[in-house]
């Protein structure tokens, strides 16, 4: 089954979308919002199937064509946005750039950090910064959206609750991070507002490919056109998406419509490329002794998409414009 929220409001309107997102119906008959179908999953997820089957197959007389370009974010404001490093090549890789050695206990712990999530953006809405020296970057991941979680789950459990699958950019503002993390504190300045892609989908949508709380495809993306990489999302996650949700939970509940990212995709393959610019700086600087590759500028384009074996896209894809405010 593949949801979306189109813009309306503040919180959008929910529909479900065709398997081939090419048709979609809103249905307020059975929940207005994404939130509201999230808040009453167990209720509600056989009416939302049944609207699936019937549009799947042709039936519904009064779909309306799905444009991507329509929709906000699945869920335009969230309760909560907490993001993963779950690909410890990524991790390696930004400490070696620096001459850091890794801690043992980045193989045990999860890295963590919770994101705003009063403003999340729409697939087709552009990067909105206000200097370029800050240097703007996307990173292209994997994220879950969970109904209710009690607190001191295990992952096993965790599993359990992870209703929505979908596509995130989490921009990232490179050059005002290292500022932050020397506060002790986290990030904020350097965490603008997220991306996400149209459609979110349950995990049996995922033909196979979902499987150990992982998602087994190649997630591409292009800046400007130009490949910049297709790491494998399944491979080389040391933590799982139930993995990161139970480390999550081990001191507090999460409320229903809780999305948790799992940081930038990332292979030890160089050949499958990047989901970041950061990474490509970083194996520069490994190899070359210092970056040439340079962060977001305004005009520059940013596509983020996943295919499933035909090649066809899953969620639809996530497609910015960096503007200067």
């Amino acid at each position: 089954m593949k949801l979306a929220s189109l813009k309306h409001g503040r919180d959008g309107r929910l529909v479900v979308v065709s398997r081939d997102l090419s048709r979609c119906i809103a249905v307020p008959q059975i929940a207005a919002t994404m939130q509201a179908a999230l808040d009453d999953w167990a209720n509600v997820v056989i009416h939302l199937r049944d609207v699936s089957d019937a549009l799947n197959a042709g039936t519904l007389a009064d779909a309306q064509p799905f444009d991507p370009a329509d929709c906000a974010a699945p869920l335009p404001r969230a309760y909560q946005w907490v993001d993963g490093s779950a690909y410890l090549n990524h991790v390696e890789l930004v400490r070696k750039a620096r001459g850091a050695e890794m801690p043992p206990s980045f193989y045990t712990d999860p890295l963590m950090y919770q994101g705003g999530s009063d403003d999340m953006l729409g697939a087709r809405d552009p990067i909105t910064i206000r200097d370029e020296a800050w240097g703007t970057d996307l990173e292209a991941e994997v994220a879950v959206i969970t109904d209710d979680v009690p607190i001191g789950v295990t992952p096993v459990q965790a599993a359990s609750h992870i209703r929505l699958v979908m596509l995130v950019n989490d921009v990232s503002l490179r050059n005002l991070i290292p500022n932050e993390l020397a506060k002790g504190f986290g990030f904020v300045l350097s965490k603008p507002a997220s991306a996400f892609s149209p459609v979110a989908v349950t995990p049996d949508e995922l033909e196979g490919h979902w499987h150990d709380n992982r998602l087994h495809l190649p997630l591409r993306t292009w800046i400007n056109d130009i490949w910049l990489g297709e790491p494998n999302a399944g491979e080389e996650m040391t933590f799982s998406h139930a993995d990161l949700i139970a480390h999550l939970a081990r001191t507090r509940k999460l409320g229903a419509g809780s999305i948790v990212g799992s940081g930038t995709i990332s292979n030890k393959d160089r050949s499958r490329g990047s989901c970041c610019l950061a990474e490509v700086r970083m194996i520069e600087t490994i190899d070359d002794g210092a970056p040439t590759t340079p962060f977001l500028k305004a005009g520059d384009t940013v596509k983020i998409d996943m295919w499933d074996a035909k090649g066809q896209s899953i969620f639809g894809s996530i497609e910015q414009t960096v503007r200067l405010s």
